[in-house]
């Protein structure tokens, strides 16, 4: 029941503090990471008790997979360099250093890899939230988006051979090889072998539901089978994600499409936003049962570490802009370019959810019997590192990125509205050059297109001005009566018996993907 209670809580700040966030313009998970601070001070909030080997399972997969159904191949395929150069070589420095660190503190060496591996990965969300609502450019957002959709599996691969070595009182250099070589191979053949497999089952389904259900399925049971195999449960979903992004929109239906978008931009605004809450609560509680803070030494670390994160990953940032030139920066879209982008790029490295998830999933005994060493600390440094870098980098990014005028002029409606032309004439040469089909049927589907164009055109020109400037707030209000009035006659169709359920549901399907294009 305390679950229960504490979920509830939970939930309703991520409701409630969403559309706050938004008015204030504080990145969500900065709020949602201090209301559960807040919730965790009260005395009548359960502590949280989650079992720390369910942590991982539950949240990552569907993050991960949510991630790359909305990433672009081609884009990453255009910035592969600076991407991995971040996602693999910055994220074992910064692990490496961070060790060093640690174990200069006090630290054992393999405990000290341990919080190096958690805490090396930045979190994309907080970071990729602000970048598109300020209009970074493009470049920028990739590399955002695919340092922390690659990252992971970096730090993961780290965390998990060092929790081996902690666990089982040491590893060999031909066993730590052998780990690497089954995490990275084998995630990735079971990754794309998984997809495989679901996209073929997509290819049987024709019901939106059903197909939504697939995908829903796919990123746990890629996730759980890879690390049951001693495989990286990481590259098994990011890699069956890809593959189903890139190949299986021909078997997937439109309604299957629509849905499962919808599902999955849900799933990671849910997930996210309970953790960063939970992230709070959690805090709050091992403040409360640890005496780690009597001699200052555990914030000392902490300190240390945060240092750590922030300088290495400037100095990187700097690096990188600084050997890669305007030549570097023509030939590749994503490289940070001067220093005014090189210092958002730095500034964006706040550590989120899988910092979380790794530090509270570590195991609280070994393999002879005794706790895990230096557990409680470094559970705490971590937790620490990542409020302190989503509070003071998470409100302070949003003010620099104005200040340094990084930001672009992009107008994202009007953008789409080019775009949805664009698709239409496309889609008009097609009917035109078809040779093999009777006139009558290429007649009726051009009319249909042709139609389609000439309201694009006109809705287009009251919106975006011309002779029609300032009419888009009238059209959008006469276009909402209008689908009101479309949503009143289907619902009153099937209370009269005129409709069936499922003929009635399909036609709301229409009307609400109309009423999607103009926010009517």
């Amino acid at each position: 029941m305390d679950a229960l209670v504490l979920f509830g809580l939970l939930l309703l700040g991520v409701v409630v503090l969403t559309p706050v966030a938004d008015r204030i313009g504080v990145p969500q998970p900065v709020l949602l990471t201090v209301y559960g601070l807040a919730l965790g001070a009260l005395p009548v909030v359960p502590a949280p008790d989650l079992p720390p080997d369910l942590i991982l399972p539950l949240v990552l997969p569907p993050l991960l997979f949510a991630t790359t159904q909305s990433t672009s191949l081609r884009e990453l395929r255009e910035a592969a360099r600076p991407i991995l150069g971040l996602a693999v070589a910055l994220t074992v420095v910064t692990a490496a250093v961070v060790a060093v660190v640690g174990h200069a503190l006090g630290l054992p060496w393999a405990v000290a890899i341990v919080l190096g591996g958690i805490v090396a990965p930045p979190d994309p969300v907080a970071a990729t939230a602000v970048a598109k609502r300020l209009n970074l450019p493009p470049r920028l957002v990739t590399i955002l988006e695919g340092e922390g959709l690659f990252n992971d599996a970096t730090a993961l691969v780290i965390y998990q051979l060092s929790v081996m070595a902690v666990v089982a009182g040491g590893v060999s250099v031909a066993e730590i090889g052998w780990g690497l070589a089954t995490a990275v191979l084998g995630g990735t053949a079971l990754g794309l072998a998984g997809g495989w497999l679901a996209r073929k089952a997509l290819g049987w389904l024709d019901d939106a539901a059903t197909e939504t259900t697939v995908t829903l399925s796919v990123p746990f049971a890629m996730y759980l089978l890879a690390e049951h195999v001693g495989a990286s449960g990481v590259l098994a979903v990011l890699a069956a994600g890809l593959y189903l992004r890139t190949t299986a929109t021909s078997e997937i239906t439109s309604a299957g499409w629509v849905l499962g978008r919808q599902v999955w931009q849900y799933v990671e605004f849910a997930v996210s936003g309970l953790l960063f809450g939970f992230l709070g609560v959690e805090l709050i509680s091992v403040l409360g049962t640890t005496e780690l803070f009597d001699d200052g030494q555990t914030l000392l670390v902490a300190a240390a570490v945060t240092g750590v994160l922030i300088g290495v990953r400037a100095a990187a940032m700097f690096l990188a802009s600084g050997l890669a030139g305007r030549r570097a920066r023509r030939a590749d879209s994503a490289t940070p370019y001067g220093w005014r982008e090189s210092a958002v790029a730095s500034w964006a490295g706040m550590r989120g959810v899988v910092t979380v998830a790794t530090a509270l999933a570590l195991p609280a005994t070994i393999d002879t019997g005794d706790a895990f060493p230096a557990r409680e600390e470094v559970v705490l440094v971590s937790l620490l590192v990542v409020v302190v870098t989503l509070v003071l980098q998470g409100l302070t990014l949003a003010p620099l990125i104005r200040r340094l005028g990084v930001a672009t002029d992009s107008d994202v409606p009007a953008d789409v509205r080019r775009l949805h032309r664009v698709v239409t004439e496309a889609a008009l040469d097609s009917i035109r050059g078809a040779e093999d089909v009777p006139d009558d049927v290429r007649a009726a589907v051009l009319r249909q297109y042709e139609a389609r164009l000439g309201y694009r055109n006109d809705v287009e020109s009251l919106v975006d001005g011309g002779s029609g400037a300032g009419r888009g707030p009238a059209l959008r209000d006469l276009l909402a009566r209008a689908t009101e009035a479309e949503r009143e006659a289907v619902l009153d169709a099937r209370r009269r018996g005129e409709a069936s359920p499922a003929a009635a549901d399909d036609v709301l399907f229409d009307v609400e993907a109309r009423a999607m294009r103009y926010g009517s």
